[in-house]
This record gives C-alpha cells, sequence and structure tokens, in this order.
C-alpha cells in the first residue's frame, strides 16, 4: 500500500516512545530518584525544570553510561496529524520504528543508558542542555561507580550534545552529535527559503513566517500540505497548481511546474536524493527517452516535492516556534540572490530546469517578487538562543545521512571544517613547542545513498511503497549504525581519544552503507555559503 502525502508528514520526527513510557509518581522535582533494583535498576524522577527522566543500570555496569538527547518534538498538539498532546516522556536511547536493540545491546554489555523528555519541547536547546547538565550530576550522584559519560542524540538532541561537548566537556568523555542540526539560522534560512518559494510561485495565502498564534502557523501547514499535495498531480500533468498566481501563469506558463519547484528545492538546498527517488534511474530500458528523461527531469523535482513532504511540518511549526520566543519574525531575504545561490546548480540541473532560458525566467521572476523582512530585535534574540562554535573538545562522532531533509549533511560538514581550522592550529603550536602531536579528535560517518533505488510499477509509473534507501530521510539510521557508533564512541571514552582512523572506517563499512571519506564534503547550507 501506498503511503500518502499526509501520512509521510504525519511521521516527520516521530519517536517511537511507547517502550518507555512510565507513570512518573507525584514528587518533588529534583529529588532523589525513584528506583526499582533488578537485573537492570530503573530509576525515573523529575529535574528541577520539571523534565522527567528514566535511568537504566545494568547489574553489570562497567562505569560507562550513555546520555541520549531527543530530537525535536513539536510543541503543540497536532491530532490530525497523529499527535493528540505534546510529548515529554523521556528516552534514554535510540529507536528504531518500535525496535529497542541498540538500548538492549548497550544494557548487555555493561553501560548504563539514561536520558529525559525535557521541559519544554519545540526549539529548546537552552532548556535542554541545562537539562542534560543536571541530569549527568544527578546520575553520577546516584550511581557513583561512574568513570564516563557517553553523549550523543539526534537532530535537536545531537545540536544539544554539540553544543554541552562544547560548554561542559568536564562532564563527559565522548560524544555522537547524530544528524545534527545546524545553528538556527541555518536551519531556520533553509525554512523559510523554501516556504518563501513555495509561496512565490504556487500559493501567496501561504504565510512562512510573521504568525501572531498556534492557530495561525496551523493554518499555514494546512495549506503547505494541501499544496505539496497539488504539486504531486502537477508534475505528473504539467499543469500548474490552481492556486499559483496569475502573474506566474502570465509570465512562467509554458514552464512546468516541476522546474519551478525543483527550483525551489535548490536554492533552499534540499537534496534532489530522497527516499525513493535517486536521480539516477527512469523506467524500462536504460538506453530509452522515457529512462533519460525521468532521470534528468522527474526525478530530482519529485524528490524535491518528497523531501519537502518531510521538512514542511518542521518549517512551519519551527518558525513559529522561535519566532515566538524571538518576538517577532526572524526570517529574511530582502538581500538574498537567488541566482548566485544556485549558479552552480543550473548547469548540472539543466533539463530539470527546462533550459537556461527556462530557469533565467524563473530567476527574473523571484528578482522581482516582494521579499520577507525580519525584524531586528527578534532576530538579535533567535541569536542569543544556544548555538555552536564548531569546537572539539572530546572525542567526538558523526553521523548523517548525506540526503538528509532536515539536517542536511552540510551541517556536520560545517562541524568538520570548523574543527579542521582547530585542529591545524593545535599542530602549528605543538611542533612550535616542539611538543607531541596532538590527536585528531573528530571522525565524520557518512550514510550513502545506493547507485540505484527508485522502482517503477507494471505501468512505469514511480512506487513509493517500500522502505526509504539508506542515507535518506531524516536521521535514518538501522540498529547495526547506531551500535557501530555506540562501540566506537565507548572505546573513545575509555581510552580518552578516538579509536584508530583504519578502525573507524573499518567498523563504518561494517555498520553498512557507511563510510568514512576524507574527499567526500557536502555541500554546506546555502547560510553558510553566504556567510
Amino acid at each position: 500500500m501506498k503511503t500518502s502525502l499526509s501520512k509521510k508528514i504525519a511521521v516527520v520526527g516521530a519517536v517511537a516512545l511507547a517502550s518507555f513510557a512510565i507513570n512518573l509518581a507525584p514528587s518533588a522535582a529534583n529529588a532523589a530518584p525513584a528506583c526499582a533494583v533488578g537485573p537492570v535498576t530503573s530509576c525515573q524522577g523529575l529535574t528541577s525544570d520539571g523534565a522527567p527522566y528514566v535511568m537504566q543500570v545494568p547489574g553489570n555496569f562497567n562505569g560507562t553510561a550513555f546520555l541520549y538527547s531527543h530530537g525535536y518534538r513539536y510543541n503543540v498538539a497536532l491530532p490530525a496529524l497523529g499527535y493528540p498532546a505534546v510529548l515529554n516522556t523521556p528516552q534514554p536511547g535510540p529507536v528504531v520504528g518500535s525496535d529497542t536493540s541498540v538500548i538492549k545491546y548497550l544494557l548487555s554489555h555493561g553501560y548504563a543508558v539514561f536520558g529525559s523528555g525535557f521541559a519544554r519541547q519545540g526549539w529548546n536547546a537552552d532548556s535542554g542542555v541545562a537539562t542534560d547538565v543536571e541530569l549527568i550530576n544527578t546520575f553520577k550522584t546516584q550511581f557513583p561507580k561512574t568513570t564516563n559519560v557517553v553523549a550523543w542524540g539526534e537532530s535537536l538532541g545531537g545540536f544539544m550534545t554539540q553544543v554541552l561537548a562544547e560548554k561542559h566537556p568536564e562532564l563527559i568523555s565522548a560524544a555522537a552529535p547524530l544528524c545534527m542540526a545546524s545553528p538556527i539560522e541555518a536551519e531556520l534560512t533553509m525554512a523559510g527559503d523554501f516556504l518563501w518559494g513555495l509561496k512565490t510561485f504556487f500559493d501567496p495565502s501561504i504565510q512562512g513566517g510573521n504568525y501572531k498564534s498556534a492557530t495561525e502557523s496551523l493554518q499555514d501547514l494546512g495549506r503547505v500540505v494541501a499544496l505539496l499535495t497539488a504539486l504531486k498531480s502537477s508534475i505528473a500533468t504539467g499543469v500548474w497548481p490552481a492556486t499559483t498566481p496569475e502573474p506566474v501563469k502570465a509570465m512562467l506558463g509554458s514552464i512546468p511546474p516541476r522546474s519551478a519547484l525543483l527550483l525551489v528545492g535548490l536554492m533552499s538546498g534540499l537534496p534532489t536524493q530522497s527516499a525513493h527517488f535517486d536521480g539516477s534511474t527512469g523506467p524500462g530500458s536504460p538506453n530509452s527517452a522515457a529512462y533519460t528523461n525521468f532521470a534528468l527531469a522527474g526525478s530530482p523535482a519529485l524528490a524535491v516535492l518528497e523531501n519537502g513532504a518531510s521538512a514542511a511540518v518542521l518549517a512551519v511549526l519551527a518558525t513559529a516556534d522561535v519566532e515566538l520566543q524571538a518576538g517577532g519574525t526572524i526570517f529574511d531575504n530582502t538581500k538574498t540572490d537567488y541566482s548566485a545561490r544556485v549558479d552552480s546548480e543550473k548547469a548540472i540541473y539543466s533539463a530539470g530546469l527546462s533550459g537556461a532560458t527556462a530557469t533565467a525566467g524563473m530567476l527574473a521572476y523571484l528578482a522581482a517578487a516582494p521579499r520577507a523582512s525580519a525584524d531586528a530585535a527578534s532576530v538579535a534574540k533567535m541569536r542569543a538562543l544556544a548555538t555552536i562554535q564548531g569546537k572539539i573538545n572530546v572525542p567526538t562522532i558523526t553521523m548523517v545521512g548525506v540526503a538528509d531533509p532536515i539536517t542536511p549533511a552540510g551541517g556536520s560538514q560545517w562541524l568538520a571544517n570548523q574543527y579542521a581550522d582547530q585542529y591545524a592550529a593545535a599542530k602549528a603550536a605543538a611542533a612550535k613547542a616542539k611538543a607531541k602531536r596532538p590527536a585528531n579528535a573528530l571522525a565524520s560517518i557518512w550514510g550513502m545513498t545506493p547507485a540505484h533505488y527508485t522502482k517503477f510499477d507494471a505501468t512505469g509509473a514511480p512506487d513509493t511503497s517500500g522502505a526509504a534507501a539508506n542515507g535518506t530521510n531524516h536521521c535514518n539510521f538501522t540498529a547495526k549504525q547506531y551500535i557501530g557508533v555506540a562501540d566506537l564512541l565507548a572505546a573513545a571514552a575509555t581510552s580518552g581519544s578516538l579509536p584508530r582512523p583504519q578502525t573507524i572506517a573499518t567498523a563504518a563499512r561494517r555498520m553498512g552503507g557507511s563510510v568514512v571519506d576524507s574527499k567526500f564534503q557536502p555541500a554546506l547550507p546555502k547560510f553558510f555559503q553566504e556567510d
């Protein structure tokens, strides 16, 4: 059965938490945890800010504990999308669907696991890091035999992990910011560009920001979902959606709507590979025109549509959430040169963009379109929220899919670039002092996409009923990948340094679908390309 667009959107960022649902007994915040002793001692409690937490410690505890920070959860209830309430259920480790084998593996090997549900949902890095700091101290007090704490997390939780490692390296021995969210301004620039592009080309009723209430943002989300649903049909028929502004139809109506959608994806920085579209496969014989046309023209646009469906909920709700915290609008593209944004991609995707003339026409339309402006005071408040500098203080491993549509691989590459400067300076200082060369403290693992994975039904239509390909979707890792990273982190925490490069490369290969390759450098998020 093929998954509908609305169902796909409903599961974006969802975490299978049922296995960790606990009933917290009424207790004073920050009181000693309530523990049930057994083969695995399980403790629960509340931090001083009211965040529920859970700790699980095996009887053969070896002294190393893994602190997990979960990713972005919606800070409003979304009953229509399957979220009847805001969730703050504590989560002590990664869950793959409903599979808790990663946590079971850690416990069976003598490692403890712990994590919270955080006191606030949404973009909550400041609050989340404060919770993590307190929770580490609480855990060490409860289990004084603790020798090492490994911090790891996904998405926004990966961002928190990096913030924690930069601000409080004394508390942890190793870190893994997995599918790490970029600094907030980079993330929201991608979201804002995507929403503004949809608004400008396809539906002027989309706000794309400047939300005055949760109701406004949810109504806008409905418009975006409806438009993405309509665009699926438009790509197939070549007919622009009914909501398309008349000036667009007059100026660009002869250009296929798929080309405008692809341009929006390129200027935003969305990947052109997605869960089911690889950008290199078509129906029928590889030598046929149908195969080539689909691979070059249809597949990139459909990938942007599928990735946009994944990112749409977060784009709207994260924008609204940060606007609320900042006190006003935070997206500004009054000075953005979208032509320069896609300068290196126009030739690569010429077929999908319908050629140079069509591309120039679409860019001219964007250049003349009304822009969004931000409130300076609100931008200042946004920039005052927790951020990362890209400094590596403890042995660190990143892992991200090369076609992750929400936390682009380029965000982890930005961290690697920042560390390259730090490492070069450390080596130069050591050489000057005739001291031992410092060890490299950062390893980047990339989840790679297969060469070909798009499938078609008997009629030649794309079949999107299968599972998402490796390297695509958001934080789309297998239990084997998580466990491989966990083993490397445990070794680093014990020794004080990363395993040898060959050891890490071998571990990545054994995970499946993962590589360590210093020559592979994904494009940075558009925000950093202009910075």
